[in-house]
């Protein structure tokens, strides 16, 4: 662990809360340490759908689309008698607990907390049906529709009626397409297939004005109309949901750029990351690769992304790194102890 952390830079700056209440719909995202697989094999994949189905009925929790990846998972659900991050705190914490026995483990399994995004619901559920049902294709685990149809590790099978999860609540999925279920998942189906020509759908994997919008240019276009919109990154949805939600929820909307505001600048970052490294600043763009290079580049990466709120591109080009290498370096300090909160 990192001996030098952001208090170093700060004042503690806590984790916000999770926003939620009866009724929400949540985007979860679990993704494990460093990248490493969650699931080894069916009976990792069983077990987890277990401990799914329990907690589901347990605390009455819908759960509308779902995808069990390698290294992570997506799950669509809607707060029931118990707040999502409960519930999915509890299934994770005993899922991991088991996996470590079973594999014969220590230490985390899941990369620190899971994401759990807030979504505007009529805009955004059946695009974000498609996009969790999606997964499997688009990571080659199913390699064509007809074999996605029936892939057991996702809700698109269920819905289709080829496969069962008991916890999942396909119907109202269906419910949208039609009365009648041989045409409503007729409906879905080629909705569903409608989504794999239009590529990866970034903003769906998040919350916040970019990914809402669609992307930076949609940013920059609508301010130029001198158009304001509410910034959340728990929040998926227009200005106006985000605006309603943190009002519902007392809150205001985040401050942005803590570390700018303190005069902080990502020069001033590079120095201080090389510093508590032990290293020059011209050592974090050398090619080098000693622990000391390695762990400073992890705190610079982390600061300039984190911290300053540059994209990983800019922190890339600072650091003469690949946008790759720089998500490598945020995900190594985020394992090893250094964390930041926004």
């Amino acid at each position: 662990m990192y001996t030098c952390t952001l208090a170093d830079i700060l004042p503690a700056m806590p984790r916000q809360a999770r926003i939620d209440a009866p009724g929400a719909l949540h985007h979860v995202i679990a993704r494990g340490l460093e990248r490493r697989p969650i699931f080894s094999d069916e009976r990792d994949r069983r077990d987890f759908l277990e401990r799914l189905e329990k907690a589901f009925r347990e605390t009455r929790t819908p759960c509308y689309a779902w995808a069990l990846l390698p290294n992570h998972l997506h799950l669509l659900l809607e707060t029931g008698d118990r707040p999502v991050g409960r519930v999915m705190q509890s299934v994770l914490t005993g899922y991991a607990l088991a996996f470590n026995r079973r594999h014969d483990r220590a230490g985390h399994l899941f990369q620190n907390r899971f994401k759990s995004v807030l979504c505007e619901r009529e805009t955004y559920f059946l695009e974000l049906v498609r996009y969790i049902h999606l997964n499997p294709l688009r990571a080659g685990l199913a390699r064509t529709m007809a074999a996605l149809d029936r892939h057991p590790w996702s809700g698109h099978a269920v819905i289709l009626g080829n496969r069962e999860a008991p916890f999942q609540a396909a119907d109202a999925v269906l419910a949208r397409f039609g009365r009648r279920a041989a045409e409503a998942r007729q409906r879905y189906r080629a909705f569903i297939e409608d989504g794999v020509s239009g590529g990866r759908r970034l903003d769906l994997s998040g919350g916040g004005l970019v990914r809402s919008l669609g992307g930076w240019e949609s940013v920059i276009e609508a301010r130029r109309g001198g158009e304001r919109q509410a910034y959340d990154e728990r929040i998926l949805g227009s200005g106006d949901f985000v605006e309603r939600v943190l009002k519902e929820a007392g809150e205001r909307e985040p401050e942005r750029g803590r570390l700018r505001r303190a005069g902080w600048t990502s020069e001033k970052i590079l120095e201080h990351a090389a510093k508590s490294a032990g290293i020059r600043v011209s050592d974090l763009r050398g090619s080098g690769r000693t622990e000391a290079q390695s762990r400073g580049r992890a705190l610079a990466s982390l600061w300039l992304v984190e911290g300053l709120g540059e994209s990983g591109a800019s922190a890339a080009r600072r650091l003469s790194l690949t946008k790759a290498a720089v998500r490598k370096a945020i995900d190594r300090a985020h394992a090893l102890g250094t964390r930041f909160s926004i």
